[in-house]
């Protein structure tokens, strides 16, 4: 399926949307729109054939398999972050999707000819990255310094700002992308104290839960004071 750009919703925050609409028409015309059902994967370690994707809706994991057997989840992918090649390597990992996911995508080749022909683009996908990479080294640092109560809630706050259309606010309600094994495992915690600090958020009065995955920000300013992301 062709692109339609022009009801995009992340179309104001992706890399695309430094060039004009006749730069986005030529782009799009290479480009094709594709959707990924939860556990499907976009991308798997050692493909050389992986294409280049803006992720239009929905949330993917970037992961690891070490000699075990055992995954590591290296890191996420929200609404409007890029995923390919032309900076940041896949080649080792996998990237699969947590929810049902659709993305823009493009051959490399397409990719290559439009950052030649559009300067800006090439700018913003470089941008794209350093911002990817500062959140990849934030969680880091979360993972080996905060206790698990920050931890926990800092990976909250950021999935409730990724789920909004606010560059300001984050998102009142939605459904947490990961299972709470997969929060343990990214978060380097256990399954029961995952499950054990949502309780303690909830009774805080920070959050409320709502089934098995759904969280309401009840007071966001606790919850971001909680994460440690204040001054961000």
């Amino acid at each position: 399926m062709n692109l339609a750009c022009a009801t995009c919703p992340v179309r104001d925050s992706a890399a695309c949307s430094v060039l004009d609409e006749a730069e986005r028409a030529v782009t799009a015309a290479a480009g094709r729109t594709r959707t990924l059902k939860r556990g499907e994967t976009l991308f798997a370690a050692g493909d050389d054939n992986a294409a280049c994707a803006t992720l239009v809706s929905g949330a993917l994991k970037v992961s690891a398999t070490d000699i075990d057997g055992n995954e590591q989840i290296l890191a996420l992918v929200h609404p409007a972050g890029f995923i390919g090649e032309l900076f940041a390597p896949f080649a080792q990992h996998d990237v699969v999707a947590l929810t049902e996911s659709q993305l823009c995508t493009f051959a490399k080749a397409d990719l290559h000819r439009a950052v030649d022909a559009y300067p800006a683009l090439t700018k913003a996908l470089l941008r794209r990255s350093q911002e990817d990479l500062h959140a990849t080294r934030s969680l880091l640092e979360l993972t080996g310094n905060a206790n698990a109560e920050t931890r926990l809630a800092a990976l909250i706050y950021d999935f409730a700002r990724a789920a909004s259309q606010s560059p300001c606010h984050p998102v009142a309600q939605f459904d947490l992308p990961l299972s709470r094994g997969e929060i343990a495992n990214m978060l380097g915690l256990t399954i029961e104290t995952v499950s054990r600090k949502l309780g303690d958020l909830e009774a805080t009065g920070a959050i409320r839960r709502i089934g098995k995955r759904g969280i309401e920000l009840i007071d966001p300013a606790h919850l971001q004071a909680l994460s440690g992301r204040s001054r961000e």
